[in-house]
């Protein structure tokens, strides 16, 4: 394994700066370039250094950042998840990614977990300049992944998101929900491993906003970015989890047997468990496999 060097780095999007950590592998380039997007509400210090790691250190320089609104990355009001700016960021990390010395542009290829993996799905079914897709747990079908949430739950993020939109109109703040929650609290996450699956991920010492407003809960609803995985011309690496509580299985399963560019590879264990122990250890390796080999020059 290579020695990997990481660098703080900022890229503008639509006028703000997301914050980013920039991963160099060891020896001469060009090499290949991954950018990783995370989940639901999260930022990249949820775990995403993990990934990056591994992927730089098998020589492929990756790029993972935090999405406009959320943690160190600019964007008003706080917490605001927006699909529609989230691809517009992606975007914006492929430009900058581009820009960079020892970088192929040739070879840029997207990593997404969790909502990232519907994100990565959508963006790249739009675009013709991406080399690979890799959609680990990925958030395929809003009203797959609404049936988690438990009835209680469903009303009370649609009450939260009608009085968001409401204050919106008036140009008030956001009515903000919460991202992770237990059974019939107003949250975006509510089966029986979130809480512990979610937090698990937050570093020790690292401030978590548990917090997103509330208009997305309609806006997730009616996704359905897995639809799309049959319209990426690259090679595409689905990662799902069997015991998938957040993004269920057999939807994400579904719409990768019908893309004929999707190769689709489960595990036995849940949405969170993926990225920890040993799940996390078999999926990147898969992941690391993966890439390596569509990413030759």
């Amino acid at each position: 394994m290579g020695a990997v060097e990481r660098t703080d780095v900022r890229f503008d999007s639509h006028g703000d700066e997301c914050g980013a950590w920039f991963y160099k592998p060891e020896g001469p380039g060009p090499f290949p370039v991954v950018v990783l997007c995370h989940g639901l509400g999260a930022v990249r210090e949820m775990r995403f250094d993990a990934y990056a790691r591994k992927f730089a250190e098998a020589g492929i320089a990756a790029l993972a950042f935090t999405y406009r609104h959320f943690g160190d990355s600019g964007g008003e009001p706080r917490q605001l998840l927006d699909i529609g700016q989230q691809h517009e960021d992606i975007a914006a990390a492929i430009d900058f990614v581009r820009t960079l010395d020892d970088i192929d542009p040739e070879r840029v290829a997207l990593f997404g977990s969790s909502f990232g993996g519907g994100n990565v799905i959508s963006v790249a079914a739009d675009r013709d300049d991406i080399a690979a897709v890799v959609a680990q747990c990925p958030f395929t079908d809003g009203q797959a992944s609404g049936g988690t949430l438990g009835l209680v739950s469903t009303l009370k993020v649609g009450t939260y998101a009608a009085a968001d939109g409401v204050s919106r109109l008036l140009g008030r703040g956001p009515v903000y929900a919460m991202l992770a929650g237990e059974r019939g609290d107003p949250a975006m996450m509510t089966a029986h491993d979130v809480v512990e699956g979610y937090f698990s991920l937050v570093p020790d010492g690292m401030e978590n906003d548990n917090r997103v407003a509330g208009r997305i809960g309609i806006d997730i609803l009616f996704a359905r970015p897995g639809r799309r995985l049959k319209d990426i011309d690259c090679p595409v690496l689905v990662c799902a989890c069997e015991k998938d509580t957040v993004a269920p299985y057999k939807a994400t399963a579904k719409y990768a047997a019908e893309a004929p560019n999707a190769e689709l590879k489960s595990y036995p264990v849940g949405h969170f468990d993926i990225y920890i122990g040993e799940p996390f250890e078999t999926a990147s390796a898969d992941q690391v496999a993966f890439l390596t080999r569509v990413l030759k020059p």
